[in-house]
């Protein structure tokens, strides 16, 4: 009778996953891309933003781009209408499997991603945040990212906005028609031929705030349809 050693078993399928998330890693995020491409062709966009907002973009200022995780398939077309197209646009990602995707498929729209989250590599993204917003760049980020809760504030925006003294602009894309994904985020993909309805809010003000007050009004204002 032969026994196989779990140390090496458990070694062999560690390798095997890093082989495949490799190979996932090559393909899928120009696959990606082109749908969100195709995508972009067979739907109708609709879109609402406040005139404060593009004062600030035509006068250059930055500011701080918050969407929910679920609606984040169409906002790289969104900053990519809106944003001033001299100035960068990053966005938070964590560094997990799920975000090295997201951070390859978004570089396909010329935007770039700062890679932390909480749990990882968190205050050295922070900061890199605060230099690129001094610089007049845009940064974007998810605030119920990476894992949830679904539609929760996490502290990062709220340590972003006060310490870089920088409003937060609200992108939410509502979709008629649009298969959900049974995930945390239950992240959606409009169908062809639906309307997509594009809202870029008002500029929001959280610097006099405290954290959970400050994180409460957030939450309310992207909760608005």
């Amino acid at each position: 009778m032969y026994l196989i050693d779990p140390a090496k078993l458990k070694n062999f399928k560690n390798k095997l996953k890093h082989k495949k998330r490799e190979v996932f890693i090559k393909i899928l995020p120009p696959i990606f891309a082109c749908i969100i491409k195709v995508l972009s062709y067979l739907v109708r966009f609709e879109f609402q933003i406040s005139p404060k907002v593009l004062e600030r973009i035509q006068q250059n200022q930055a500011f701080i781009i918050a969407f929910w995780h679920g609606e984040l398939l169409l906002q790289p077309l969104v900053c990519n209408k809106f944003c001033n197209q001299n100035q960068k646009v990053s966005v938070l990602i964590s560094q997990h499997f799920d975000g090295e995707l997201i951070s390859r498929t978004i570089r396909y729209f010329g935007i770039d991603s700062l890679r932390g989250s909480s749990s990882k590599g968190g205050i050295r993204a922070l900061l890199e945040a605060i230099r690129k917003i001094q610089n007049q760049e845009y940064i974007a980020i998810t605030p119920d990212g990476p894992s949830g809760p679904y539609h929760s504030v996490a502290d990062g925006i709220v340590l972003l906005s006060q310490k870089s003294k920088t409003p937060i602009v609200v992108s939410r894309i509502l979709y008629q028609n649009a298969w959900e994904f049974k995930s945390w985020d239950r992240f959606k993909i409009p169908k062809p031929f639906s309307k997509v309805l594009c809202v870029i809010k008002e500029p929001l003000e959280i610097e006099s705030l405290e954290l959970e007050e400050a994180k409460n009004l957030i939450q309310s204002k992207m909760e608005e349809d």
